[in-house]
C-alpha cells in the first residue's frame, strides 16, 4: 500500500502517521484490554466529577459515605478576572489559540528538558481532562501499566484525546470554569469558591490580583505553597505568577510594583456550615484504609467504594446510650464540684492564670491576628473579647447563644470526654467505636488519636511479667513502704510510691488479691523483682506501640497510651496469647459488588497459653479479691446471671486527670477513658474522680445493655476452662475479712461471694511520685 509513494520521506512520513493513527484508536477502543478506560463522547458531555464510597456496619447499615462535599461550583461570571488571568498567563499562555492540544508548546517543553530546564507542557484542557476524568488512575489503565515508559506514553495520547473531545463539546469559557471548579488548593479545599472563602473569606468576584495570584500559584504544588504553612515560599510563588501576568499584559507595571510589594493575608475567620455527615467511625475507616489506598491507587473520595466494617450497630448503639447517660451525669458531677471557679489547676490545684491567654495562642487564628495587628495585644485582646453568635454543644442539644472567643474557650475546657472501644479478641473485630461525645464538636477520636496516662490499667503488664518468669499468682509479697533507686537519664533517683490511702497494712498478699485491690507497693516490688526493663518489653510484645520510658513508675501507668493498644494488649489475654491486629476493616468492593479486597486476621504468639489463662484469672479477682477496684459493677445487677463472669481494671492517674477502665467477658474486651482533653482540668477527689466512678459505670451500663439484647450473639457465662494443664498454684485462698452476719446486716445490698466473704468497700488507686505529664 506504501510502495505506491514513491517519495521515500513522504512515504515514511505517512507510515509514521498511520501507525500513530492506529495506536490512537487502539488506545480509544481498548483493544485487547491494553490501554484501559477512556472517556466517550457521552462521558464528556456529562461529566461525573466523583463516587461516593460507602461505609458500612458488619450488619448491613449505612453508617457513612465519602465524598468531596467540600466543593461549591461558581459560574464564569462569579470569577474575577483577575483568577482568570492569572491562571492563563502561568499555566498555558496559548491557551485561546490551541484546540485543545498546545504541540508548539510541547515541543518547546521537550527541548527545555533537553537542556536541564524541567518545565511541564500540559494544556488547561489536558489537565481538566486529568483531573475529572482520572486518566491515571487505576480503571484507566490497562495491561500496558505493567509496562513503564509505553504506560506514560498512553497516559499523554489518553489525555491528548480526551483534551480534544472537552474542546469539541465546550467553550473556552466553560473549560475555564470546570477547571477551577474542580482543582484542589488544599486543606480540603476543591474549587475555587471554597479556596477564596477558606483562605481570604471572600466570594471568588472579589479577591486582588495579589490573592488570585497567591492561590494560582499553589496549583503547582498545594502542599509545598501552602500560605498557611509556609507563607515565604507562598509569596515567593505568588510573585512569579505576578511576573507572568505583567509579561503577557494582564498587569501593568505599576499593579505590579504594588502587588508583589503587600504581605500575604489570610483570613482564617470563614466556617464552613455545609456540614460534613461526619462520624467518628466514619474517620477511623479513613485513617485504617489509607495506606492500603496509596499503595493500590485508590481515592476513598473519588472512586465509588463499598466498604464492610466489623462495627455491630447494635454494640455500637449501646455504647453509644451507655457514654451519652453516664456522661451526662458525669458533667453535671463535675459542675456541682467546681461551681463558678475555673479549673484548670497546676499539680499543687493552684489556679494557672496564664492559662486563658496560651489557649489563646494555640488558635490558628491568633498568628494570623497577631500579623494582622503587628502583635498590638488590645486589638487581638478586643477580637477574642467580642461576642457574637454561635452555637455550642450541650448535652440537652444544641443551644444558640453569645459568646466571645474567650468565653467559647472557657466554656469547652470544662466539657468532659471520652474514648471507647470494644474488641473480640477470637476474630480480631472491632465491634464498637466511640472516639468522643459529639463528633460535631470534637472530632479529635479519643479511641487512637489521644493517648493518655493509663495509670492502674497498666498494672497487669508488671504481673504478667512476673507470671511468665517463675511467679504464681499465689506468690505473696507484704504491703508496705517501698524505697526503689534508679537511675533516670544517667542521674541517680529515688522512687517511693504511696498507696491509694497513704497508708500500708503490712499484711502479707497473694499477686492476684494485691492486682485486684490494685496496691501500689507490691507492685512497686514486683516491678523491682521482674525489672522495669522488662515489663517495658513485654507490653510492647503484647500490644503496646507507644514509645514508654522505663522507669520504676511505668508498671503503675506513667506513659500514655490510647484505648486502641490498651484494647489490643488486654485481648491477646483472653486470645489464648495471641496477640492480634485489630480488623476495622472486612472486605472492599466495587459499585457492582465485586470484591476488590478482603482482609483476614493477623494473629502472633507472644504468651504461653498457660499464661494468658492465669491473667485472665488474676483479672477476675477485681471482682472477687477483698477491696477489688472492679467491684462497683455489683451495682448493674443485669450483670450477674447464670454463673457470669467479668474481670477488669481500673485506673486513675495522678491528680485524677485520666480515668479508666479496661472490662474483659468470656466474649469481648472493652477499653474506655474518661476526663478533660486539658490535662489542667480534672476532678479534684477520689470519690469524683476515680476510674471507678467515671469510666466503670459506662462499661456496667453497656455491658447490661448487650446482655439483655438476646439477639446481641453475645451472652452470660463463666470465663474458659484452661486451655492446657495449669503448671503453677492459682486457686489462692481468700483472706477472711468480715463474717457473713457481718456482712448481711451492714452490706445488704452487696453479695456474698463464693467463699463466704463480702468484699471490702472498693478502693481505688492514685499513684503518687508519678511525674505528670506536662499540661497541653
Amino acid at each position: 500500500m506504501f510502495r505506491s509513494i514513491r517519495n521515500r520521506y513522504l512515504r515514511y512520513l505517512t507510515i509514521f502517521v498511520y501507525f500513530v493513527i492506529l495506536f490512537f484508536c487502539a488506545i480509544e477502543l481498548n483493544f485487547l484490554w491494553l490501554f484501559g478506560y477512556s472517556p466517550d463522547m457521552r462521558d464528556i458531555k456529562t461529566p461525573t466529577q466523583q463516587f461516593a464510597s460507602e461505609v458500612y456496619t458488619a450488619d448491613g447499615k449505612l453508617i457513612g459515605r465519602f465524598y468531596k462535599e467540600n466543593r461549591s461550583p461558581v459560574e464564569y461570571k462569579d470569577i474575577s478576572p483577575n483568577l482568570i488571568n492569572a491562571l492563563v498567563a502561568t499555566e498555558d499562555v496559548r491557551f485561546y489559540k490551541h484546540g485543545g492540544v498546545d504541540f508548539i508548546g510541547f515541543v518547546s517543553g521537550l527541548v527545555s528538558t533537553a537542556k536541564g530546564d524541567r518545565r511541564g507542557a500540559s494544556t488547561i484542557t489536558q489537565q481538566l481532562a486529568k483531573n475529572l476524568f482520572n486518566t491515571r488512575k487505576r480503571k484507566s489503565q490497562g495491561l500496558v501499566k505493567y509496562i513503564p515508559g509505553v504506560k506514560t506514553v498512553v497516559f499523554k495520547c489518553k489525555e491528548w484525546l480526551t483534551a480534544y473531545k472537552i474542546e469539541h463539546q465546550y467553550t473556552k469559557q466553560q473549560i475555564l470554569t470546570l477547571y477551577l471548579n474542580t482543582v484542589p488548593f488544599g486543606n480540603n479545599s476543591y474549587g475555587i469558591k471554597t479556596a477564596t472563602l477558606k483562605y481570604f473569606n471572600k466570594m471568588p468576584n472579589q479577591v486582588t490580583p495579589a490573592e488570585a495570584a497567591t492561590l494560582i500559584g499553589m496549583l503547582k504544588a498545594t502542599s509545598t505553597y501552602n500560605p498557611r504553612v509556609y507563607p515565604q515560599r507562598a509569596q515567593e510563588r505568588r510573585n512569579v505568577v505576578l511576573a507572568q501576568m505583567l509579561k503577557y499584559n494582564y498587569l501593568n507595571k505599576v499593579g505590579y510594583d504594588t502587588s508583589s510589594k503587600q504581605p500575604i493575608t489570610l483570613d482564617g475567620s470563614y466556617v464552613d456550615k455545609t456540614g460534613q455527615g461526619d462520624s467518628y467511625i466514619r474517620h477511623a475507616v479513613e485513617r485504617w484504609l489509607d495506606k492500603w489506598c496509596k499503595d493500590n491507587g485508590y481515592d476513598l473520595y473519588e472512586d465509588g467504594l463499598k466498604i464492610y466494617t466489623t462495627i455491630d450497630s447494635k454494640l455500637q448503639q449501646y455504647a453509644e446510650d451507655a457514654v451519652a447517660d453516664k456522661m451526662k451525669m458525669l458533667q453535671r458531677r463535675f459542675n456541682n464540684l467546681w461551681g463558678d471557679k475555673n479549673p484548670w489547676r497546676d499539680s499543687k490545684g493552684v489556679e494557672i492564670k496564664d492559662f486563658l491567654l496560651k489557649a489563646e495562642q494555640r488558635l490558628p487564628i491568633y498568628k494570623l491576628l497577631s500579623k494582622k495587628y503587628n502583635g498590638d495585644t488590645t486589638l487581638i485582646n478586643n477580637y477574642f473579647e467580642t461576642k457574637k453568635r454561635m452555637s455550642v454543644f450541650t448535652w440537652k442539644g444544641d443551644q444558640d447563644t453569645t459568646f466571645s472567643s474567650v468565653d467559647s474557650i472557657k466554656y469547652y475546657t470544662k466539657i468532659l470526654n471520652t474514648g471507647m472501644m470494644t474488641m473480640e479478641p477470637s476474630t480480631g473485630k472491632i465491634k464498637v467505636w466511640v472516639g468522643g461525645i459529639d463528633h460535631k464538636y470534637f472530632n479529635y477520636d479519643h479511641v487512637n488519636q489521644s493517648k493518655r496516662q493509663a495509670g492502674s490499667t497498666f498494672k497487669p503488664f508488671a504481673y504478667v511479667t512476673a507470671i511468665d518468669n517463675g511467679f504464681t499468682p499465689c506468690d505473696k509479697f507484704t504491703d508496705k513502704r517501698v524505697s526503689i533507686k534508679f537511675k533516670d537519664n544517667g542521674k541517680d533517683d529515688v522512687w517511693e510510691p504511696n498507696n491509694a490511702d497513704f497508708n500500708f497494712s503490712g499484711r502479707e498478699m497473694s499477686l492476684r488479691w494485691a492486682m485486684g485491690k490494685s496496691v501500689n507497693s507490691i507492685t512497686a516490688q514486683v516491678t523491682e523483682h521482674v525489672g522495669w526493663d522488662k515489663i517495658v518489653q513485654y507490653a510492647h510484645k503484647i500490644g503496646i506501640e507507644s514509645p514508654l520510658k522505663s522507669v520504676p513508675s511505668v508498671s503503675l501507668g506513667s506513659n500514655d497510651v490510647s484505648v486502641f493498644e490498651m484494647v489490643r494488649a488486654y485481648s491477646t489475654f483472653l486470645n489464648k496469647g495471641q496477640k492480634v491486629d485489630p480488623l476495622l476493616v472486612t472486605k472492599i468492593t466495587d459499585q457492582k459488588g465485586d470484591i476488590i479486597q478482603e482482609f483476614t486476621l493477623k494473629t502472633e504468639q507472644v504468651l504461653s497459653e498457660e499464661t494468658a489463662w492465669l491473667m485472665l484469672y488474676m483479672f477476675r479477682g477485681g471482682m472477687e479479691e477483698p477491696g477489688g477496684t472492679s467491684q462497683a459493677l455489683w451495682e448493674y445487677p443485669g450483670l450477674w446471671k447464670k454463673n457470669n463472669q467479668i474481670g477488669g481494671k481500673t485506673g486513675t492517674s495522678s491528680d485524677y486527670v485520666d480515668g479508666w477502665y479496661m472490662g474483659i467477658t468470656k466474649d469481648l474486651v472493652t477499653g474506655i477513658w474518661v476526663g478533660a482533653d486539658d490535662r489542667s482540668v480534672h476532678f479534684t477527689t477520689s470519690e469524683t474522680g476515680e476510674g471507678s466512678h467515671t469510666a466503670l459505670p459506662i462499661f456496667g451500663e453497656f455491658m447490661e445493655k448487650v446482655y439483655a439484647d438476646a439477639n446481641s450473639g453475645y451472652t452470660y457465662g463463666p470465663f474458659p476452662k484452661p486451655w492446657v494443664k495449669i503448671t503453677k498454684e492459682y486457686n489462692c485462698p481468700t483472706p477472711q475479712q468480715y463474717s457473713r452476719d457481718t456482712t448481711e446486716t451492714d452490706s445488704t445490698n452487696m453479695p456474698v461471694d463464693t467463699s463466704g466473704v463480702v468484699p471490702a468497700p472498693a478502693t481505688e488507686e492514685n499513684p503518687e511520685n508519678i511525674p505528670p505529664t506536662p499540661n497541653k
